[in-house]
């Protein structure tokens, strides 16, 4: 507990851990229910009539309430009530935990906010796992970060300025890994500065706007970058989003 006291609550690092536990969570426990009830509506004609399960999707008045909605209504509570109150220790962590909740809830079903379609089990459906994973990055360079600028300085001009400087550097790292196709690079490498510069010094992937401005005159370099993600890289990434979130479905229209 000493540690804990010392390294975790007095480092002002409990809400961060509190977030991601609850953000963790409740993406494996939502994932695992969709699944479930996934399973039995495909087999639904061998359950006997009448027979209702407790795990089931929630509906009001006819419309399926997708559970983006609870999450989105929990991160606006506990934000509007972090920022009216500013609680201290433990309910700064509780309102860490549901806001780390709520927000897993709302990017469990990301790709419906970004296709305004029900598109959960189809193929578009696996920028939810994306968005998860970079959710889930991020939660933890904060945790493991104390700032995601570092530590100003209250020194010398020459020191501000040097402050300054190494601030502009590291956003702009992070925003050539954005435009090279490397978002989630990008947004964790706004935490970790060490993330940025390696994403920025990488190869660009072929269809980001980066390749496509950059690599017209290197012939070489856009082979190279075919190469790097071409099949086997988006395979990998595809056996990653299935294990998290599910396989597919082939006919999303079949699904109910």
């Amino acid at each position: 507990m000493g540690w804990y006291t010392e390294h975790v609550v007095d480092a002002g690092r409990a809400p961060a851990l509190f977030a991601l536990v609850g953000f963790v969570v409740t993406f494996v426990v939502v994932r695992s229910v969709t699944r479930r009830i996934r399973a039995r509506q495909s087999s639904e004609a061998d359950r006997p009539p009448g027979r209702r399960s407790l795990i089931r999707d929630v509906s009001i008045g006819g419309v399926h309430v997708h559970h983006q909605v609870w999450g989105i209504l929990l991160v606006l509570l506990t934000g509007m009530l972090e920022f009216r109150y500013s609680p201290g220790h433990p309910w700064s962590e509780v309102l860490a935990l549901l806001f780390g909740a709520g927000a897993a809830l709302a990017l469990d079903e990301f790709a419906l906010w970004l296709y305004l379609d029900d598109v959960y089990w189809a193929e578009q459906g696996q920028r939810s796992i994306e968005a998860i994973l970079v959710g889930g990055a991020i939660g933890g360079a904060l945790l493991f970060s104390a700032s995601p600028i570092g530590v100003t300085s209250d020194g010398a001009a020459s020191g501000r300025v040097a402050y300054v400087v190494t601030v502009v550097v590291h956003l702009c790292l992070a925003l050539v890994c954005i435009l090279k196709g490397k978002l989630a690079t990008g947004l964790i490498g706004i935490v970790v500065p060490l993330v940025a510069f390696v994403g920025a010094v990488r190869l660009a992937k072929p269809s980001s706007y980066w390749a496509r401005r950059r690599y017209a005159r290197h012939p070489r370099r856009l082979e190279r970058s075919d190469a790097r993600f071409g099949p086997a890289y988006r395979a990998r990434q595809e056996r990653l989003r299935t294990v998290l979130g599910g396989r597919p479905s082939a006919d999303p229209g079949a699904e109910p």
